[in-house]
């Protein structure tokens, strides 16, 4: 038998994701690897949330175990919604009433800041800042947080949205809105990589 090492994390989620949930053995005798390292690698991806434990029932005997891909995961594995969100922003800048489109917009950002609210924490900026890294770095999207003076700084390393980005800054201005709502402060784009500047500033005023 091959050893975990040639079994990749991706391929073995992607099998999951496929197949739905499977016990060890069955996992073992799809991507032929010995059992034992595929609960070590089990045991190590459910540590880092992307696969879920469930007890199987359905069976006299013993309970046993049947691991499935987790809502994290889920989130990371086999998606693409690239060309649908390049789509639905078009449609949102076709808007010709200028105050129409700013209101969509800002809903966006506030629906956007609601669904990561509960996870930033922090009783000043900076520490709401170093929570939004932690958070945003589950999502590979890396962040930097500096001090510049008295305030500090939160610096998008990597732009998420790069293909939106190049089309229209109307998506900066999305990600300041909603960074200001998790922030509970006002904030100010300071630099912008369309501005020819390395990565993108944020700033609270």
């Amino acid at each position: 038998m091959s050893t975990v090492t040639e079994t990749s994390d991706s391929t073995l989620l992607d099998l999951l994701r496929r197949q739905g949930p499977m016990s060890v053995s069955e996992v073992a005798r799809a991507t032929d690897v010995t059992a034992t390292a595929v609960r070590q690698r089990l045991t190590r991806l459910m540590s880092q949330g992307m696969i879920a434990r469930d007890v199987d029932r359905s069976r006299r005997g013993r309970p046993s175990h049947r691991y499935s891909v987790s809502e994290k995961a889920r989130r990371q594995v086999g998606t693409n919604y690239g060309d649908l969100a390049i789509l639905l922003w078009e449609q949102i800048r076709s808007v010709k009433d200028i105050e129409v489109r700013r209101g969509l917009l800002q809903r966006i950002a506030e629906a956007m800041a609601g669904m990561y609210r509960s996870q930033v924490h922090g009783a000043t900026t900076a520490a709401r800042m170093e929570s939004l890294k932690e958070l945003f770095a589950e999502r590979r999207v890396p962040l930097n947080v500096s001090a510049d003076g008295e305030l500090p700084v939160l610096t998008v390393l990597d732009c998420p949205y790069p293909e939106l980005a190049e089309k229209d800054r109307g998506i900066c201005a999305v990600e300041k809105m909603m960074f200001a709502e998790l922030l509970d402060a006002p904030v100010r784009l300071s630099q912008c990589r369309l501005e020819g500047h390395n990565c993108c500033q944020f700033e609270t005023n």
